[in-house]
């Protein structure tokens, strides 16, 4: 009989005698098939993916090692409209545990929603499950290019060594899925295009148990955080020691194959350990494995679901581009309540207040500790952590705009500071200054770092010009600079990460290229000297092939080691845009849409309860998405808040009302971290903290704040309200349509109005 999407077939009986029932459930191109207690996954008759035992668990047992035992479903069932599956698997210790999946179809794929029960508990300590798919078309890693947001692109050829997913000879790529932007794992076959994706089906995870902390092999009733990865394991136990000795012992379990897996509760993956313990001599290559374990106790129930998603795609960059709309669509957070122009008003009276006069300088603290602001360190940075000329363009604009003559007055001086005293014979300005010892800092000389002051310092002049204040000086300091550019750009278009003060290559990764193209673009369009607009469009060819087409997205952090990160795709997206706004061209446009389908999947878009051990931090009230990852393995930060006005500039160019979503989703959720009205108990409203990791629920941070914080705040409000009027995304929605096209095109009027 059939009904609707699913089709029932009775067959012989086969066991005692029960009915095997074969089920399948279609979607589209794919179809679920159950049949002889198994599952497979089908495409035009040909099975892509299949589990012939769904029924798992890993036990922790007597002696801690973990265990792993797997059966057949006893039962297929009609249920409504979905099927449903059961069955219970036996462990040798005699532990018992009951399976009930329950499948229906989704307007993206198939959801699976799993409860399963102990029923009777022999001498284990703990156990997980897994719900897994066997790939078909091959078992070997390195013919997948995977996809977990903020944390594995394509074979990770970009990450950190001890990175996951790094050595495809392990067994075992899991990741606790806290860690992901949104917690997806897909598989990209890339031989055949086919696409096989993991992911939790809605945010509901609860706090774990504050008073366990998890060790190698943990036990906590309350932790709700699942793991999502690959695995292809032997048919032996693997528990690593604390010192890195493997316990390998083999006993009876078949492998199928490299599988796709979601483990609940959680666990971390195999990862290079390191010795922690200076005196054991200990010489061997190890690993560390850790795993998180439910109770063996009689009555203990888990519940979770899984969304499956299958596609067939013609690339890694359009697979993952889907895949991550698909999750976000169906987990995005809700948006943050905040007035966004009084969130602007508190961050310029923060930029104001800790700017002042240091001797002969102007600049504000490099680190201040939260709550009470108590100054840590300061050092003047021209871009990255520090932003002093931003900042100081900024200061300028307001207090120009709002009649603050003190805010006014501060940013020319900061702008005055660094034309006076920065530059070089060569061209290329010093980076850092300290004001205590009246010198600058022996920082590298980064391409990242040049093009935020740079750009700043030209924004000012600029601003000045058209108030008919000439400020000559700020103009040739621009120019020395843009001089510099075009004399040490490669032949290829590329530049260096870092230079020394001699010219000489400090870092030889020319990743960073898309940094300066953008400064290129606008000094090019101040003189209308061609010699900018082309050394931009050679910076912009590099980047294509380089940064768009090859994924090479890395080393955007000054202080970070040249690996994957979220910045170098937000000034990839930066160059491209101003490309495509100067010259039309479909290419710059590509460009700009790869760029910001790759950054936006650093962005937390879903949440979990985090909590911080300090009393008065934003977490303990609000939601960490919006939070986004900084490189590969690190911690999460509000950068992506530079970004709101980007997406919805680019969301006016194309129509995409992904773009609009995510634009607003940026521009209210990042302030999350913020004390936006001053009820968190700091200083100053506005003010939030630099950075955090929050992976374990629990947040780990310096709890301080540095003045890029607040300045990719309100930097992007006050572009928003220049070219459309508003503080809010949904108030330039309500221009209309023309009117919108008309005013984004930015650089008609650039170098003749701000």
């Amino acid at each position: 009989m059939a009904f609707g999407f699913v089709e029932i077939v009775k067959t012989l009986p086969i066991v005692k005698e029960r009915m095997v029932i074969s089920v399948k459930m279609m979607n589209g191109d794919y179809t679920l098939v159950f049949r002889n207690g198994g599952l497979e996954v089908r495409k035009n008759g040909k099975p892509l993916y299949f589990n012939e035992r769904p029924l798992y668990a890993t036990v922790k047992t007597s002696c801690a090692i973990s265990e792993f035992y797997d059966a057949a479903y006893n039962e297929i069932i009609e249920s409504g409209d979905g099927i449903t599956a059961t069955g219970i698997l036996t462990v040798p210790s005699g532990s018992e545990f009951s399976f009930s999946d329950a499948y229906e179809k989704t307007d993206a794929g198939f959801k699976a929603s799993r409860k399963v029960k102990v029923l009777k508990a022999g001498d284990d300590l703990g156990f997980s499950t897994k719900f897994s798919l066997v790939m078909t078309e091959s078992d070997d890693p390195r013919d997948y290019n995977c996809f977990a947001p903020g944390v594995w692109y394509k074979q990770n050829e970009f990450a950190p060594e001890q990175s996951f997913g790094n050595d495809l000879d392990c067994e075992y790529f899991w990741q606790m899925e806290t860690r992901y932007a949104l917690p997806v794992f897909a598989m990209h076959n890339i031989a055949s295009g086919e696409m096989a994706a993991l992911s939790r089906w809605t945010s509901d995870v609860t706090m774990r148990s504050t008073d366990i902390v998890l060790s190698e092999n943990s036990v906590d009733p309350r932790f709700t955080v699942g793991a999502i990865g690959m695995s292809k394991p032997e048919s032996k136990t693997l528990n690593y020691l604390y010192y890195g000795f493997a316990v390998r012992m083999e006993f009876e379990a078949k492998i199928d194959g490299l599988s796709m897996d979601y483990v609940y509760p959680g666990g971390e993956g195999q990862l290079p350990g390191r010795n922690r313990f200076a005196g054991l001599d200990y010489k061997e290559k190890s690993k560390t494995f850790k795993r998180v374990n439910h109770p063996v106790e009689a009555g203990f129930e888990q519940t979770y679901a899984v969304a499956l998603n299958f596609g067939h795609y013609g690339g890694f960059q359009p697979m993952m581009r889907d895949i991550w709309r698909t999750t976000y669509g169906r987990m995005r957070d809700k948006l943050f309540d905040v007035d966004n122009e009084r969130h602007f008003h508190n961050g310029m009276k923060i930029l104001q207040a800790y700017t002042r006069q240091y001797g002969d300088s102007y600049g504000l603290p490099f680190a201040c500790q939260l709550p009470d602001m108590d100054v840590s360190t300061v050092s003047f940075q021209f871009g990255f952590v520090g932003q002093q000329p931003g900042i100081g363009y900024q200061l300028l604009r307001y207090g120009d705009k709002e009649n603050v003559p003190d805010a006014y007055d501060k940013g020319v001086h900061i702008i005055d500071f660094w034309t006076r005293t920065a530059m070089t014979d060569s061209g290329l300005p010093r980076m850092c200054y300290h004001p205590g010892i009246e010198a600058f800092e022996p920082y590298p000389h980064y391409i990242r770092m040049l093009a935020d002051g740079i750009e700043a310092i030209l924004d000012a002049y600029l601003y000045q010009r058209n108030r008919g204040d000439k400020r000559p000086a700020w103009l040739a300091f621009c120019r020395k600079t843009a001089e510099w550019l075009v004399n040490i750009q490669n032949d290829d278009g590329s530049f260096y990460r870092a230079y020394n003060s001699d010219d000489s290559i400090r870092m030889d990764s020319k990743a960073n290229t898309p940094s300066v193209i953008r400064f290129l673009v606008q000094f090019y369009l101040v003189t209308g000297d061609d010699r900018y607009k082309t050394a931009a469009a050679k910076a912009g060819d590099w980047s294509f092939v380089h940064a768009y087409r090859n994924m090479e997205y890395r080393g955007g952090t000054c202080d970070n080691t040249d690996i994957m990160d979220k910045e170098a795709g937000i000034y990839a997206l930066f160059g491209f845009l101003a490309l495509y706004d100067l010259t039309g061209e479909d290419k710059w446009l590509e460009g700009s849409i790869g760029a910001a389908d790759y950054t936006e999947t650093w962005t937390y878009a879903w949440t979990f309860p985090v909590r911080s051990l300090m009393p008065k931090h934003p977490f303990n009230r609000y939601s960490i998405s919006g939070q986004s990852i900084i490189t590969i393995g690190g911690g999460a930060d509000v950068y992506m808040a530079a970004c709101a006005y980007a997406y919805y500039r680019l969301y006016v160019i194309t129509g995409d009302e992904h773009y609009l979503d995510f634009a607003e989703f940026i521009h209210k959720n990042t302030r999350q971290s913020c004390d936006v009205d001053g009820s968190i108990g700091y200083l100053m409203p506005g003010l939030g903290h630099e950075s955090g990791n929050f992976t374990s629920q629990t947040l780990d941070s310096h709890y301080h704040w540095l003045p890029w914080c607040t300045f990719v705040e309100v930097d992007p409000s006050s572009r928003l309200y220049d070219t459309f009027g508003v503080y809010e995304i949904a108030d330039a929605q309500k221009l209309g349509p023309e009117e919108r096209a008309k005013r984004n095109r930015i650089y008609d009027s650039f170098a003749t109005s701000k």
